[in-house]
């Protein structure tokens, strides 16, 4: 039995950060995990950009049952201790709306520089091998793998949530987390678009490709103001990935399709100097026509606006400024970027992410109860967790 310090299970954007953080600190470092190339998700992430972390990140930004939990982590390792990182490795970057920082080039140079940072740092990591049992021993764990028998002191969790299957996901982590007895909170798929019901299939599916700048409130009252998408199978778009992580099944969300504008004070301004230009026109100045169309009776659009009754009006301010609509459901984890829920951080340490009741555990990245919002914030928790596991074990 081959023994290490410290074996960590994933080799994915929290896996990496911490062995290589824990490399650096003499530690003899294992990551071992059963795909076939490391950083899978980092590869697919931000079109290929990879949308690293964010220029501004705050823990209000992060969904957690103990929303304190996330502060100690964040505040030690920022993201401008990681965005430091990036440059150092020559990695050219640019910034989009609200902060989100990609690479110019491919999501590829952060893989190379994660595992070129575990090179230098003397961190092993083997690929291709599955894990098939786990077992606690008085100095540390024994793991029994495809690859042979390992020992270690440490061992770190880093295996991911469930979101995207096809590219190895699976709740090897939640079973382990159980295994030792540790809480683990029910999971769903988060930053996921929505999908119609059947009848509004029928009616929406010809605004596929339409994209329209909204702000989306959720029944608990959060808000986001991004683009929002319709698409074949429902809506999606950065508005819509935010709502999903504050969506419950069976609750409607509203769609202001005018936002920062008072859809009524348009429509009496309009009445004011155009009274005879038809409703179809007046709207299809601020939304796509096809979009108009397909929201509004025909008999409406055809109305001059001066043919409009002031109650007509209100309600047609109303449709635009707070369109509320029941979805379906969501397209669940095949096309989730995040798993909401997982390892109840409840049981683990802020500061080092080892669990409480099991000296040596430690648990890092999206497999603990911790979702960050779309634009860079998930990246930030995996690099942050990862730091503080790496710093402890």
């Amino acid at each position: 039995m081959k023994h290490h310090d410290v074996i960590i299970i994933g080799a994915g954007a929290a896996g990496l950060m911490c062995a290589a953080t824990a490399g650096y600190r003499g530690r003899d470092v294992l990551v071992l995990d059963n795909a076939k190339q490391a950083g899978k998700k980092i590869l697919i992430s931000g079109g290929g950009r990879c949308n690293f972390t964010n220029q501004k990140v705050e823990p209000h930004q992060f969904i957690c049952d103990n929303p304190h939990f996330v502060k100690s982590a964040l505040a030690r390792y920022r993201s401008s201790d990681f965005i430091e990182l990036v440059e150092r490795h020559g990695i050219e970057y640019h910034e989009r709306e609200h902060g989100q920082l990609f690479c110019n080039d491919s999501a590829k140079e952060i893989v190379t520089m994660l595992m070129t940072e575990c090179e230098w740092a003397g961190v092993k990591v083997k690929l291709r091998t599955e894990m098939l049992s786990v077992t606690k021993t008085d100095t540390g764990f024994n793991l029994t793998t495809s690859n042979g028998d390992f020992s270690c002191e440490s061992l770190v969790i880093a295996t991911g949530g469930l979101s995207m299957p096809k590219l190895g996901a699976t709740p090897y982590g939640y079973k382990l987390a159980e295994q030792f007895g540790l809480t683990v909170l029910s999971t769903s798929a988060g930053l996921v678009p929505f999908t119609w019901h059947a009848e509004q299939k029928v009616r929406f599916e010809p605004l596929s490709g339409i994209a329209v700048p909204t702000t989306i409130t959720a029944q608990d009252g959060t808000q986001f103001s991004e683009a929002l998408l319709f698409t074949h199978r429902g809506l999606s778009g950065p508005a819509v990935l935010q709502i999903s992580n504050y969506w419950q099944p069976g609750e409607a969300i509203s769609i202001n399709l005018l936002p920062g504008e008072n859809a009524l004070d348009k429509i009496e301004f309009a009445l004011k100097h155009h009274p005879k230009q038809s409703l179809r026109n007046t709207l299809s100045q601020w939304l796509p026509k096809r979009l108009v169309e397909t929201l509004f009776d025909e008999s409406q659009l055809d109305k001059a606006l001066n043919q409009l009754g002031h109650g007509e009006r209100e309600k047609l301010a109303n449709d635009l400024n707070d369109w509320s609509i029941t979805m379906n459901g969501t397209e669940g984890y095949r096309t989730a970027e995040v798993t909401l829920g997982g390892v109840d951080t409840n049981e683990l340490s802020s500061k080092t992410m080892q669990a409480n009741k099991v000296s040596g555990l430690y648990f890092i990245g999206e497999v603990m109860d911790v979702s960050g919002w779309l634009g860079g914030f998930n990246f930030q928790w995996a690099w942050s967790s990862g730091v503080a596991a790496g710093l402890a074990v």
